[in-house]
C-alpha cells in the first residue's frame, strides 16, 4: 500500500514537473515567434547610396552621396512638400519684414535625437558655422545671401558682422544683403540643418559614427558599417514622428548599376537605377518609371595643366562630343543633351524658359573641332599634344560616358585620351585640389533659380575647380545678385552663361532626370526636381 501512495506521489510530481517544463517551454517559445513576428512586421525600405558617404556633418556633406541620407536624418526650418514647396519643420510659422531682407524664424517645439531641445541657438550656431572660414565647408556660398556672411566666410568679416541671432530659445532672426522671394526654399537645403552645438564642441569626430551622431529629423543614425552600409531608424523624439511611416531604411553601398538592379530583382532593394543595357525593355514594359530633376553632367578642364590653358584647344575637345548620341546610344535614360549649362524649366518674368532663351551654347562640329585644335597647338608651340587623361569616380555608368568621349576624340581630333577612376572621396578631393587634369562632374541644384548654377564658376569658388577666373562674369553674377527687376537680372544671367561658353572652362554632355525602378509595394517617396529624396512620407504594403 505505501509502494503504491509512493509511487502515486512520484508520477504526480513527475506529471508537475512535466507540465512546468512545457508551460515555460511554450512560453518561451511563443515569446520568440512574437519577437520574429514583430521582425517581419517591422516597415524597413532598403536603398541604394552608391557609395560611402562624404560626411554627414551638414556643412561638409554637400554632394550627390551625401544629401539624400542627409535631408532624413535632419531637419532644417523648412522641408519641401510634395509639389516642391518650402513648408514648416523646424520652424512652425516665419514673418518676413516690410523691405524683404529680415525673415524671423519661430521654432516649435522639437527635439534632438538625444531627447534635447532643438533650440535658435542651435540653428545661429550652424548657420554661422557653415559660413565660417574654418569649416571649409563646400556649401559656404550658400549663406553669402545672409548680410556679412561673405565678409565673414572670405577673411573680411567677424561671426559678429553675420546677421543671425537668436532672440530667445525659439526665435531666430537673419537679415539678409538683399531681398530673396526663395529665401524659404533655400533654408530647406541640408548646409542650413542645424547641428547640436553641444556635441559638435565636445567632439569633433561626432558625425563620424552612429553611436556619436545626433539628428532632429524623421530618422537617426543607428547603424554605420563604413564602405558596407549603414541604417536609419525612426527617430522616436521627433516631433512629427506619428506620421512617419518606416521603422527602418537599410542603406546599402553598391557602385555598379547592373549589381544594383540584380539586388532589386532579388528583393535585396526597393529601387534601382536603370541599366543602359536594359533601358529600352524597362521604359517598353512600363517599368522604368521618370521625374524631373534640375542639374547637369558635365565635365571640367583643369587650365592650371597643359593643354587646357588654351582655350582654342578646350574648344576642341568640346566641340568634338555629341551629345546627342551619347543620350541615344549610351545612357538610354531619356535626357535631354545639354548645349548649355542651366537645365530647363526656370521661368523668366515674361514666362519664357532659361534655357530656351539662352539657346544653344556649344554644338557638335568635327570639322571646327580639328581647326581650333590645330590653332590651339600651333598658339602653344605643340607639335604634339601633351598626355591627357580624363578621371572620373567609379561607376559603370559614368565609365561608358569616358570610353564614349575617348573614341570620339580618337575618331575626331586624332587624340588618344588615357582614362583613370577614382573611389567617390579621393576623386572628389582631388579635383576640388586642381590634381586632375580633365574630369567628370555633376551639378544638381541648390535651390530653385538659375543663379545657383552659374554662380559656381566665380573666381574662387568652392564649386568652381577649374582654375578659370573672369573679372567680368564675377561681376555679372554679383550685379545679377543684387538685381530687383526681374527682366535685367535675366539679361544679366544669359550674359554671364554666354561668357562661360565663350570661354569654355567646361562642357555639358546631358540635362538630368530621375529614372528609376520601384517595388510596388513601396509609396510616398518625394523626388525634388530641386532638392533631395524625402522619405518622412513614404511606407511599405
Amino acid at each position: 500500500m505505501k509502494k503504491l501512495v509512493v509511487l502515486l506521489l512520484s508520477l504526480v510530481l513527475l506529471l508537475g514537473i512535466v507540465g512546468c517544463t512545457t508551460t515555460e517551454n511554450s512560453s518561451s517559445n511563443s515569446g520568440s515567434e512574437n519577437d520574429e513576428s514583430k521582425e517581419e512586421s517591422k516597415k524597413v525600405l532598403k536603398l541604394n547610396n552608391g557609395s560611402e558617404p562624404t560626411s554627414f556633418d551638414p556643412p561638409i556633406g554637400f554632394d550627390s552621396v551625401s544629401w539624400n541620407a542627409l535631408n532624413n536624418l535632419m531637419e532644417g526650418m523648412t522641408r519641401l512638400d510634395q509639389d516642391d514647396q518650402p513648408q514648416p519643420a523646424a520652424a512652425k510659422e516665419w514673418e518676413l519684414s516690410d523691405d524683404g531682407k529680415t525673415y524671423t524664424f519661430h521654432l516649435r517645439d522639437a527635439k534632438w535625437s538625444n531627447g534635447e531641445p532643438v533650440t535658435a541657438e542651435d540653428f545661429e550656431y550652424a548657420w554661422k558655422r557653415l559660413a565660417n572660414p574654418d569649416t571649409a565647408s563646400p556649401a559656404a556660398f550658400l549663406a553669402y545671401f545672409i548680410e556679412g556672411a561673405e565678409a565673414f566666410n572670405t577673411g573680411e568679416g567677424s561671426e559678429e558682422d553675420m546677421m543671425v541671432k537668436a532672440l530667445d530659445d525659439s526665435t531666430l532672426e537673419v537679415t539678409l544683403e538683399s531681398p530673396v522671394a526663395y529665401f524659404p526654399s533655400l533654408v530647406s537645403n541640408p548646409a542650413f540643418f542645424p547641428v547640436h552645438k553641444d556635441t559638435v564642441e565636445a567632439d569633433p569626430e561626432w558625425h563620424t559614427e552612429a553611436d556619436t551622431y545626433v539628428s532632429n529629423g524623421p530618422f537617426k543614425l543607428t547603424k554605420w558599417e563604413h564602405d558596407s552600409k549603414f541604417v536609419f531608424s525612426k527617430n522616436e523624439n521627433y516631433w512629427d514622428v506619428a506620421n512617419v511611416k518606416l521603422d527602418e531604411v537599410d542603406w546599402a553601398m553598391v557602385d555598379d548599376t547592373n549589381t544594383e538592379y540584380q539586388m532589386y530583382k532579388t528583393g535585396e532593394l526597393h529601387t534601382s537605377d536603370v541599366p543602359a543595357d536594359l533601358s529600352e525593355e524597362l521604359f517598353d514594359n512600363g517599368q522604368a518609371q521618370v521625374e524631373d530633376q534640375s542639374g547637369t553632367y558635365f565635365f571640367r578642364f583643369n587650365l592650371d595643366m597643359e593643354p587646357f590653358q588654351n582655350e582654342n584647344i578646350r574648344k576642341a575637345f568640346a566641340m568634338a562630343v555629341d551629345q546627342q548620341k551619347i543620350v541615344e546610344f549610351v545612357t538610354k535614360n531619356e535626357e535631354k543633351p545639354a548645349h548649355g549649362f542651366v537645365a530647363y524649366g526656370f521661368e523668366d518674368a515674361s514666362g519664357g524658359d532659361f534655357r530656351e532663351v539662352g539657346g544653344d551654347l556649344v554644338t557638335t562640329d568635327a570639322d571646327k573641332a580639328k581647326e581650333l585644335l590645330e590653332k590651339g597647338m600651333e598658339e602653344e608651340g605643340y607639335d604634339e599634344l601633351p598626355n591627357v587623361t580624363l578621371t572620373y569616380n567609379t561607376s559603370d555608368a559614368h565609365k561608358k560616358i569616358a570610353e564614349t568621349l575617348q573614341q570620339m576624340y580618337k575618331e575626331v581630333l586624332g587624340v588618344n585620351v588615357d582614362l583613370a577612376n577614382q573611389e567617390w572621396n579621393v576623386f572628389s578631393d582631388e579635383q576640388k585640389q586642381l590634381k586632375l587634369q580633365f574630369s567628370r562632374s555633376s551639378f544638381l541644384a541648390d535651390y530653385g533659380d538659375p543663379i545657383n548654377f552659374l554662380e559656381s564658376f566665380q573666381t574662387g569658388h568652392s564649386m568652381n575647380r577649374t582654375g578659370w577666373s573672369s573679372e567680368e562674369y564675377d561681376s555679372l553674377i554679383q550685379q545679377a545678385k543684387e538685381e530687383t527687376d526681374e527682366v535685367r537680372r535675366f539679361e544679366l544671367m544669359h550674359e554671364a552663361e554666354a561668357l562661360l561658353f565663350e570661354e569654355m572652362p567646361i562642357f555639358p554632355i546631358h540635362f538630368y532626370n530621375q529614372v528609376y525602378l520601384q517595388n510596388e509595394d513601396v509609396t510616398g517617396i518625394v523626388r525634388h526636381p530641386v532638392g533631395y529624396m524625402e522619405l518622412k512620407d513614404a511606407a511599405i504594403k
